[in-house]
């Protein structure tokens, strides 16, 4: 039986700490779903459509991974796909407290889906799309936080907004 994964987020921009996660992920499931979730609390930089073209791009080289969007619950789309499990990325205790949250929600919504937390590399554990964002914006180096199409994709938006 093949093992199946969802890894959610905004990924508004996706970074390396995102891509750490999805690749680990893509080592232990079979498919790894990375799905965009339209956060209706949050003004994204990007469209959805865009963040799926930026994640297709810097995840191509991983063949199991499949890349896609939805809205509503997390656990409807889980079933949708025949995923048992759902990864979420920690950077840090603080993340913990929310994340228990969601899980704990989940698991009263479908106790079949297991939910599993990884913690991210230590060198991305500061990182998180938002202060690559406010850096981006203030045309500073991201080189480091996140892919070079993504860099890319951050000096154009901002030049646009100007």
């Amino acid at each position: 039986m093949m093992k199946v994964a969802v890894c959610p987020g905004s990924f508004d921009p996706i970074t390396f700490g995102h891509l750490d996660i999805i690749k680990r992920g893509a080592k232990v499931f079979d498919q790894l779903h990375v799905v965009v979730l339209n956060n209706s609390s949050k003004n994204p930089l990007f469209s959805v459509e865009e963040r799926i073209e930026l994640i297709k791009n810097v995840t191509s080289d991983i063949p199991n991974v499949k890349v896609d969007s939805f809205q509503g619950l997390l656990v409807d789309y889980a079933k949708s796909v025949k995923a048992s499990a759902i990864i979420r990325g920690l950077r840090a205790v603080s993340d913990f407290e929310y994340e228990m949250q969601i899980t704990s929600m989940n698991r009263v919504l479908d106790d079949a889906i297991e939910t599993f937390f990884m913690m991210t590399n230590n060198q991305y554990s500061f990182l998180s799309s938002s202060i690559v964002k406010e850096v981006a914006k203030y045309n500073g180096n991201v080189s480091e936080l996140v892919p070079a199409i993504v860099e890319s994709a951050l000096k154009e938006k901002f030049a646009e907004n100007k």
